[in-house]
């Protein structure tokens, strides 16, 4: 990818602790044939996700980021996510809102555990084998709704809707 920034020269401060600090994935569906893009604030965990009509292409998929970002985008400081190609148009993420994109190591999931973990618990509403083409809008943000109206140990038992926008007020 190029003009791609590497998790190492990511700030000290973006340790999943401090408010602002984003991750995105992908989740591809059956056959490769239709795309979630899921989007994660590190410090509260908290999901957006969408559906995403035109799969996998890059520009399509960093205009999606910024829609679903903008608003915000004052909350938006880094974004770290994977080296897959439909992120191959950071500089336009990067641009729109201010905020660096940073590329975890190749096979280092890890380096983005919330997305990964966030991808998990859309699994157990989604499961591998869907067609996401057979999936409602409104059926994928009641997901959403679902998994950021669970409350977490790690948010003392609050939950991370209510963290989220506690914090942007």
């Amino acid at each position: 990818i190029p003009e791609r920034v590497s998790t190492h020269e990511r700030p000290a401060e973006s340790d999943g602790r401090r408010f602002g600090d984003w991750e995105m994935d992908t989740i591809v569906g059956k056959g490769q044939k239709s795309v979630i893009l899921t989007l994660c604030e590190r410090s509260r965990n908290y999901l957006i996700m969408e559906r995403l009509p035109h799969g996998m292409d890059h520009e399509k998929v960093a205009d999606a980021v910024i829609r679903l970002l903008y608003p915000y985008r004052k909350n938006v400081l880094t974004i770290t996510t994977d080296n897959g190609f439909e992120f191959r148009s950071h500089r336009k993420i990067t641009e729109a809102l201010k905020a660096t994109v940073y590329f975890a190591d190749s096979y280092a999931s890890w380096q983005k555990g919330s997305i990964e973990n966030m991808n998990k618990l859309i699994r157990q509403y989604i499961p591998k084998g869907t067609d996401f083409r057979d999936l409602s809008e409104e059926f994928i943000h009641s997901v959403q709704l679902k998994i950021n109206r669970r409350p977490r140990e790690k948010l003392n038992f609050s939950t991370p809707k209510d963290e989220f926008f506690r914090l942007l007020l």
